[in-house]
């Protein structure tokens, strides 16, 4: 066999191995098989570039990266939090469709909780002094009152209080509990 006729059957050989490498990656992600890796099937698994260490969330350029311990729903808040973290606030943004141009402070945090299948329909920061569980949550913890709404999502503050980034929904790193609200959770988080 010529020199150039090996090259070609060894160039053939190494193309179908990648090709059913490929196959057999594309077939596990079509079956679910994120669920033997902690993750829930038909539910995307972020990469483990995407993702922090145990324990707390971490703040990348003003994205959240989920703890790679946080439950599949916890996980699902953060992604649904980061895609608007740099929407505008718009006082009654996010009450009248979960998809707005802007988001008030209630807004963003039903938007969050929406996100990880925690909330059927946005709520305003009166009604969220009463939602779910009364104290602090392990994951998440929504702090409410007649006027304001936040929530501290696996240990970052998710507000729409004004920084150097500008006013609306926004991560931050201070976690402090403010007086004068009602603290809340979702029940086994």
């Amino acid at each position: 066999m010529s020199i150039a006729r090996r090259a070609a059957v060894r160039a053939v050989f190494l193309i179908t191995i990648v090709v059913a490498a490929m196959l057999v990656v594309l077939a596990l992600h079509a079956t679910g098989a994120t669920a033997a890796a902690g993750g829930v099937p038909g539910v995307e698994t972020p990469p483990p570039s995407e993702t922090a260490p145990p324990g707390k969330a971490l703040l990348v350029r003003g994205r959240a990266l989920a703890p790679i311990d946080a439950p599949p729903a916890v996980k699902q808040v953060i992604r649904a939090a980061n895609r608007i973290r740099a929407k505008p606030y718009v006082w009654g943004g996010g009450h009248g469709s979960w998809e707005a141009r802007g988001y008030d402070c209630s807004g963003a945090v039903s938007y969050a909780l929406h996100g990880g299948g925690l909330l059927d329909t946005p709520l305003v920061s009166g009604s969220m002094m009463r939602w779910e569980a009364p104290g602090p949550g392990r994951w998440i913890t929504v702090y409410a009152n007649a006027g304001h709404a936040y929530a501290v999502i696996a240990g970052l503050r998710w507000d729409t209080s004004g920084n150097t980034r500008g006013t609306g929904p926004r991560w931050h790193l201070e976690t402090e509990a403010r007086a004068g609200f009602a603290i809340r959770h979702p029940a086994g988080y």
